[in-house]
């Protein structure tokens, strides 16, 4: 794991060491109760793997104390060790000096002044990988036999297999274990990265595993604490619960990348991940589908479990963790819009003009970086150059990260549109407007001027920065009123805008709106 700067360690917290006295029900937990008086409630779960005379090392002033947890088991053999924590990010696998590969869980918030968790290879593949071959007779079961398919299945079979096991298991009433064991099968092998794990511990038990998602849970392990109380060495995972969430919202297609049997959609801003297939998304798609996929303009419906996840980047000189959600392949939904075949139809008829009519559009980019032109006129140009009528050039300057709500909601209001360079500039009704349909940029709004084309020569001769400082009065002799901020949510845009260029708010667009 890269090394990051951390602050001062806060002071030590008030722990408490108290011998279990009785344990007793109290409605969905269970109460433990010791020898002065005081108590301790925990999860039943929990409290499967406690008995009396353990003790149990907590803070009673955290406001949780059941959060994080050491327990000591006195047994007739040497005390045995339980450790119950929240974690955060977990390293990938590396070797210690006797090559034995290892991953550290970092402990979050703890109360203990425990920092790490050290998982031996063989934890976490036991628990993650081969935890069904714990079961009598099932020693060499693998992923795939519990789903009752093949090594060689593809992600639509996979997911097939999944549908047919669930059906099969749920008709002869099967136990909740045996539902959650098929799923995490599954879970495992639709992750092109855990399958390629698998399939490596397959045939070297010893080879590296991943943690699954990358941490960030509740994990309780058996093991022991350091000396210095810094590290709890675990020798087996009892149980991992990720955190999770549900999460639903509308994802521009065009953010998919393609590739031979899935898909993966990744959202910078959201910072959400999907992995998808033919029968979750379904759509007869291939890898040539990212040479055109900026020109597809729908969304899709995105509705999942989502576990949190991070990974380490190098950004400014240090390391800094990123937080990701990923959503559980087990439990997607996509939905998809009515019209979608014809977007995609739209899609690659585009593409396939611009490829056709290649030079000559090259000539109207050229002047478009030289000079604003109106769209009327670049149809007249494009007549000239046998470009077909029903081209659309205002995708002359389309980019693949461009989001098509910023550029359809100004173009249904516009009196006349222009093209410059990457810019789209729009005539509104009490308002010029400058766009650049992008996540980050924002919209630059001009009140009307009397002249038009005079105005749009101007402003293609001002630096943007020039308008923002007014410097040289640039802001004052073009009519300057502000600009509105895209930010993260599309629809609080239009609403500002709305107000930035005097027209009444539409409070149907409330409605929906998402953080």
């Amino acid at each position: 794991m890269p090394s990051v700067a951390t602050g001062p360690a806060p002071a030590p917290a008030p722990l408490v060491s108290q011998r279990i006295a009785k344990l007793q029900p109290d409605e969905s937990a269970i109460k433990c109760l010791f020898s002065d008086g005081a108590s301790l409630t925990i999860s039943r779960f929990l409290a499967g793997f406690i008995h009396l005379s353990d003790e149990i090392e907590f803070d009673p002033t955290a406001v949780d104390p059941n959060r994080e947890l050491r327990v000591v088991q006195n047994t007739s053999r040497r005390p045995r060790e339980l450790y119950f924590a929240p974690i955060g990010y977990v390293t990938q696998p590396k070797p210690d000096k006797r090559g034995e590969y290892f991953v550290r869980a970092a402990v979050t918030g703890s109360r203990l002044s425990i920092g790490h968790v050290h998982l031996p290879n063989t934890a976490v593949r036991d628990y993650f990988y081969f935890s069904n071959r714990s079961r009598p007779g099932c020693d060499q079961q693998t992923l795939y036999d519990l789903l009752r398919t093949v090594p060689s299945a593809g992600p639509v079979d996979l997911r097939l297999a999944l549908k047919v096991r669930r059906l099969e298991l749920q008709t002869d009433a099967a136990s909740k274990d045996q539902l959650q064991a098929v799923e995490r099968a599954f879970n495992l092998l639709a992750r092109p990265d855990l399958r390629s794990c698998y399939q490596t511990l397959l045939r070297d038990p010893d080879a590296p595993a991943l943690f699954p998602y990358g941490g960030f849970g509740a994990l309780l392990v058996a093991g022991e604490l350091s000396p210095d109380r810094e590290t709890f060495f675990a020798k087996k995972i009892l149980s991992f619960l990720p955190d999770r969430r549900e999460w639903r919202f509308r994802a521009p297609l065009r953010k998919v990348e393609f590739f031979d049997g899935h898909a993966v959609y990744r959202d910078s801003r959201r910072k959400a991940e999907v992995v998808l297939d033919q029968i979750s998304l379904p759509l007869a798609f291939d890898p040539t589908w990212n040479q055109w996929r900026h020109l597809i303009s729908t969304k899709f419906g995105v509705e999942a479990t989502f576990v949190k996840s991070g990974k380490y980047l190098f950004r400014n000189g240090e390391w800094c963790l990123v937080h990701w959600e990923t959503a559980l392949p087990s439990r997607l939904k996509i939905t998809l819009p009515g019209d979608t075949q014809e977007v995609l139809a739209n899609a690659r008829k585009t593409y396939h003009r611009f490829g056709e009519f290649y030079d000559a559009i090259e000539k109207i980019r050229f002047r478009l970086e030289r000079e604003p032109i109106e769209r009327t006129e670049l149809d007249r140009i494009c007549g000239e150059l046998r470009i077909p009528a029903d081209f659309d050039i205002a995708q002359i300057s389309w980019k693949p990260d461009y989001d098509s709500f910023y550029y359809n909601q100004l173009r249904k209001r516009t009196r006349k549109l222009f093209l410059f360079r990457d810019e789209y500039i729009f005539e509104l009704e009490h308002a010029t407007v400058m766009e650049v349909p992008q996540q980050g940029h924002a919209t630059y709004v001009f009140s009307r001027p009397p002249n038009l084309d005079q105005w749009v020569r101007a402003y293609a001769r001002t630096a943007k920065d020039d308008i923002r400082q007014n410097r040289g009065n640039a802001a004052e002799q073009l009519g300057f009123l502000g600009r509105v901020m895209h930010g993260r949510n599309p629809r609080a845009w239009l609403r500002s805008l709305h107000a930035k260029i005097g027209e009444p708010a539409d409070y149907s667009l409330a409605v929906g709106d998402t953080p």
